[in-house]
């Protein structure tokens, strides 16, 4: 088994490694798989981990029930291994973490307008795959991370079909709060955080999800995800809070509502509640404003290929980020210019990305390396890339995402910026 393990790790004088991989691919990164767990939620075994890795940390860690692709950004997990959510780009016999990457070509890598304005790649994707519903629960703002020392964590849902032949236990997301919900309602419910099922669901609505459809988040929007597997770009932040404190029967420990809340706040229910987006939350036309249907970037299908924007949209009058899917058909070649930099996943067939081998992989041993996941630095992206299908039987389909401002053409959402 070729294993990412038995690699060498490098921590400096990376820049020739780096200029080495990029030259040799055409300006890609190969990158390893980055598994995340979560102890508070029962993995739905889709993301091709094998059955006898699912709790490879451990089982007092939790399940692995989370990818993430092409990270810079800590997962805020307890316990933590160092490098966990950190993804690693690989080359020959050696691996070094994305984070250092960026950080030793900064503009190359990224782009001029991110590295200026960021320094650093400042968001990332993951899929996360749950046998059931998670908590009802939400991600701060920028300005209340800001007081726990964090970021703001705006988010996004992608529904891939490969991955949801089933649905499994709850293929519905509850999000935002009924119209006419009183801020009152919503503090009674945490206060009866100890009394079994404090009811937050009472008040909000479900929506059942459809595969290859999706939805913007904002911060401070209340969401409890279902049972699909999800691809979610996102800002780089792990900040959030429960709201709900009983899920399918398992508690939720009241630490969860207030990890990311100052500590001299964690009973002011005032305050928690004033961490909502109370417009958002409450806004009666919740789906108008946030759902997310595939929309054809070109007509491009009589040539092969088709490009579809999948995330798209504004957050607070900020396009955060977007994302696409690309299907290319059997024995297709196209070349795909993009504006910027992006992380890419492979979630269907075998290929080619300029010099790099796409393939998807049927099963997964924790530590193995696969060939379904790379990076296109900003130069490449501009320049385009050729996409090849070497299959003639079987569509090959990736899925890329990009950061903030990468795309000014992409469509608008709704009636008002989520």
């Amino acid at each position: 088994m070729n294993t990412v393990t038995s690699l060498k790790t490098t921590e400096s004088n990376l820049r020739g490694l780096i200029d080495a991989a990029l030259e040799k691919s055409g300006g890609l990164l190969r990158l390893a798989p980055c598994w995340v767990p979560r102890s508070f939620l029962q993995p739905g075994r889709r993301l091709k981990l094998h059955p006898d890795d699912i709790y490879a940390y451990g089982l007092d860690r939790g399940g692995i029930d989370e990818r993430w692709f092409a990270s810079t950004t800590p997962a805020a997990n307890e316990n933590r291994t160092p490098d966990e959510g950190l993804s690693y780009c690989v080359f020959e016999n050696n691996r070094f973490t994305f984070a250092a990457a960026v950080q030793e070509l900064g503009s190359q890598l990224i782009g001029e307008t991110i590295w200026r304005k960021y320094h650093r790649w400042p968001v990332y994707s993951k899929f996360f795959d749950n046998m059931g519903p998670i908590p009802h629960h939400m991600h701060q703002s920028a300005e209340h991370a800001k007081l726990v020392g964090q970021e703001g964590k705006p988010e996004s849902y992608y529904f891939p079909p490969q991955h949801n032949t089933v649905g499994n236990n709850f293929p519905y997301t509850f999000m935002g709060l009924e119209p006419g919900t009183t801020k009152e309602q919503v503090k009674e419910c945490l206060a009866n955080w100890n009394r079994g099922d404090n009811g937050i669901l009472e008040i909000s609505k479900a929506y059942r999800l459809k595969p290859g459809s999706g939805w913007l988040i904002g911060p401070g929007l209340l969401h409890a995800p279902g049972s699909l597997v999800t691809y979610e770009p996102q800002w780089g932040s792990d900040v959030f809070s429960m709201f709900q404190s009983l899920v399918e029967g398992r508690e939720v420990p009241r630490a969860l509502l207030v990890k990311d809340i100052p500590a001299d706040k964690h009973f002011d229910l005032d305050f928690i509640v004033g961490e909502l987006d109370w417009e958002a939350n409450v806004d009666p036309h919740f789906k108008k404003n946030h759902y997310l249907e595939p929309v054809p970037v070109a007509d491009t299908a009589s040539e092969g290929y088709i490009d579809h924007w999948i995330v798209y949209g504004d957050i607070g009058g900020e396009q955060l980020f977007t994302a696409k899917e690309l299907t290319v058909e059997p024995g297709v070649k196209c070349t795909i210019k993009d504006n910027g930099a992006y992380g890419l996943i492979v979630v269907q067939g075998h290929g080619r990305i300029n010099q790099l081998t796409l393939d998807c992989p049927k099963m997964i041993r924790f530590v193995e390396m696969t060939e379904d996941e790379a990076f296109c630095t900003d130069p490449a992206a501009r320049a385009g890339v050729t996409f090849e299908n070497t299959s003639m039987v079987e569509d090959l389909v990736v899925l890329r995402y990009f950061g903030p401002e990468a795309n000014p053409n992409a469509p608008k959402i709704g009636g008002r910026s989520a």
